[in-house]
């Protein structure tokens, strides 16, 4: 891939059409909503108890609120083309970070995909099984789920990432996510290939005639 800057003509942020029965999106620290994140947190706690028709007792709002603090404090995005979602299970599990972010598109297509999705990772435990992956959106991509060692903790990661080019916008879009809890990939496994069908690009003008919606691309 190419370090040489890219003159932008418009801006791309990630298009998903997710299930909120079974993804909750993280708040991106730009958005307003950040500024008030403890209050965001007691309410999406108190929602989502109820929709699950259990009583939380005393401490359950209050302990699904402070896990929901604790994955915007680590994961809620910070740029505009990126953006965060839960895998959420029953109240009491603990959610699964899926992230997206599309970029302008750069170097050879092949070779790109191939980095994008850790092909080669020299953390690798083992080689990773990388798959062709075709959605209805984005065409042909790549698919890739791989253990990696860590630099900093003796556990291994299981690692799951899905990326694709888009050539009539120049645009690279990867999903992923990661965790030492392989199971819980496992779980996800489905629910992620499902989302990964209803990703696709928002192309926001960065110069704009008048008050216009970005064009999201079928």
């Amino acid at each position: 891939m190419t370090d040489s800057p890219v003159e932008l003509e418009h801006e791309f942020s990630p298009d998903i059409d997710y299930d909120p029965n079974r993804w909750l999106e993280l708040p991106p620290r730009w958005d307003e909503e950040w500024q008030d994140i403890d209050a965001w947190t007691r309410t999406c706690a108190g929602l989502f108890w109820r929709a699950h028709g259990l009583d939380p007792g005393e401490s359950g709002i209050p302990f699904l609120a402070d896990t929901l603090r604790r994955f915007a404090e680590a994961f809620a995005p910070e740029p505009f083309d990126t953006r965060v979602l839960l895998r959420m299970w029953e109240p009491t599990s603990m959610p699964l970070q899926l992230f997206a972010t599309v970029k302008p598109a750069q170097g050879d297509r092949e070779q790109t995909l191939r980095a994008l999705v850790g092909a080669e990772d020299p953390d690798a435990v083992e080689p990773p099984v990388v798959e062709s992956f075709r959605t209805e959106l984005l065409g042909e991509g790549l698919r890739a789920f791989r253990y990696l060692r860590q630099s900093d903790a003796p556990e291994v990661l299981a690692a799951l990432r899905y990326a694709w080019r888009d050539d009539e916008l120049g645009a690279d879009v990867l999903l992923w996510t990661a965790t030492d809890d392989t199971a819980q990939i496992i779980r996800a496994a489905s629910d992620i290939e499902e989302l990964a069908h209803k990703v696709s690009v928002a192309v926001w003008d960065l110069e704009p005639e008048d008050d216009t919606s970005p064009d999201t691309r079928p």
